[in-house]
């Protein structure tokens, strides 16, 4: 946050310092301006003031249209000096010897006297030395000049009054929001993946940095309860069929055995092995998917083709599951079926829960509905089964977690949280909903790849 601030600081400054410079090259310029052309004024009247004072006969005759028609400037005034050699004044008319020394006494030169303007210029005649000059109040600088300093200040004044303001709202309207993500972000961690940005709360630019900040936790809650799952049940489920193989092959080697005897222990390691290789390969399963990338072989794909899929892979595994699929709800343009993702993951997450749906219903069928919303994808998977009691459904989604009435059903508990892993990958929902005795209905939302 100190950070911003002393950014902020700085663009202040910059802008307050542009603000001055642009001010200050406007009254420099006018004033430049002001003094050269009020120059130019000065040096007609000194040349009229040189033809007066030294063609003294002819000045009334050559000039009497100057006389006429230009106007005298303020505090106005026209003088004379003779000087010798040295650079002694011998007579003058009208001069103010205090200046004496900023003439220049070879050329021409122009100054300024408190508020006086001079402007002379150095002539011979009759191998006399003369300075003729003419000397005025500069109206403009005394007055309108003065006038346009004191306009700009006001207009510098309230000209960084208004970027201070502008700044602080800003800060209130651009920075605030960032400041306040970022501290979202700060309080999610890895102990709560589960949090998520306010979406709400932002517009525009910063509303769609939050959605892709929270699709980004998704991907992350996702790998990380897999690794954690993994770590946590990979000890356990993989600790009993490996303590029954040691136990049994320890037992056979405890003492001499008949050929039936090892054949027996034999056959347990073979039955525990092929228990332990199923696992490993469900677990191995189950963490790959927390770990495929956002970009890898995804793509559009048709959802129906997918289900279609996922049920001939569930009738290859056992033709007597039964699945009825209701095409009712689909729309008229196929292409609002179209979703983004990878169509193996898809497939393998839709056939476990339609193989769960036949496994777990006494008449081994299992129903499929698929409809289309604006934005969403909709899949209905429901059985007429055991259902599932209300203390289990809060487990239902920990590795190899089965429900207390799945006695005597094979199963690992492995399908739905596979399942639900899949889904999350591909920005979507899973709701199940279950009543004991009367069966389940998974819920699955997928957005659209198309934007309606």
């Amino acid at each position: 946050m100190h950070n911003y601030n002393r950014k902020l600081i700085y663009l202040i400054a910059i802008l307050v310092i542009y603000v001055s410079c642009f001010v200050g090259f406007i009254f420099y310029s006018i004033s430049n301006f002001a003094f050269t052309d009020f120059y130019k004024r000065l040096d007609l009247r000194r040349n009229i003031a040189a033809e007066k004072f030294l063609n003294i006969n002819n000045a009334l005759q050559s000039n009497q249209w100057s006389l006429d028609f230009i106007e005298d400037l303020n505090n106005q005034h026209e003088f004379l000096v003779e000087f010798d050699a040295n650079e002694n004044i011998l007579n003058s008319h009208g001069f103010n010897h205090e200046i004496w020394s900023k003439i220049n006494k070879k050329g021409i030169s122009n100054f300024k006297v408190d508020n006086q303007f001079y402007s002379t210029k150095f002539f011979t005649k009759d191998k006399r030395n003369f300075i003729i000059g003419a000397s005025a109040e500069n109206y403009f600088y005394t007055h309108h000049l003065a006038y346009l300093r004191n306009l700009l200040i006001i207009s510098l004044v309230l000209g960084i009054l208004f970027i201070l303001v502008v700044s602080v709202f800003m800060k209130r309207s651009f920075l605030k929001p960032i400041l306040t993500m970022m501290k979202e972000v700060q309080q999610i961690g890895s102990e709560n993946l589960d949090k998520r940005l306010d979406e709400v709360k932002y517009k525009g630019e910063l509303k769609d940095l939050a959605s892709t900040f929270n699709n980004m936790l998704t991907r992350l809650e996702t790998s990380f309860e897999t690794q954690k799952n993994f770590i946590s049940n990979a000890s356990h489920e993989l600790n009993t069929p490996l303590t029954s193989i040691i136990g049994q092959a320890d037992l056979a080697l405890s003492k001499e055995r008949s050929q039936a005897e090892y054949q027996r222990t034999l056959l347990k390691i073979i039955e525990s092995a092929e228990h332990l290789e199923k696992k490993t390969k469900a677990l191995l399963l189950l963490a790959r998917t927390g770990f495929v990338s956002n970009s890898s072989s995804f793509g559009p794909i048709r959802i129906d083709q997918v289900i279609m899929d996922a049920e001939l892979m569930v009738k290859a595994i056992n033709d007597k599951f039964r699945i009825i699929t209701d095409f009712d709800l689909l729309p008229d343009d196929s292409m609002r079926l179209k979703v983004s993702g990878n169509a193996i993951l898809l497939q393998l997450a839709l056939s476990n829960i339609i193989s769960n749906a036949c496994k777990y219903s006494s008449n081994r069928t299992a129903y499929i509905a698929l409809g289309a919303l604006d934005k969403k994808v909709f899949i209905l998977i429901k059985d007429e089964g055991i259902g599932i009691p209300s203390e289990d459904l809060q487990h239902i989604y920990d590795p190899y977690f089965r429900a207390s009435n799945t006695d005597g059903i094979d199963g690992y508990g492995i399908g739905l949280p596979l399942a639900r892993n899949i889904i999350k990958l591909h920005e979507g929902s899973l709701k199940v909903t279950s009543i004991v005795g009367k069966g389940t209905t998974v819920e699955i939302e997928l957005p659209t790849f198309l934007k309606f």
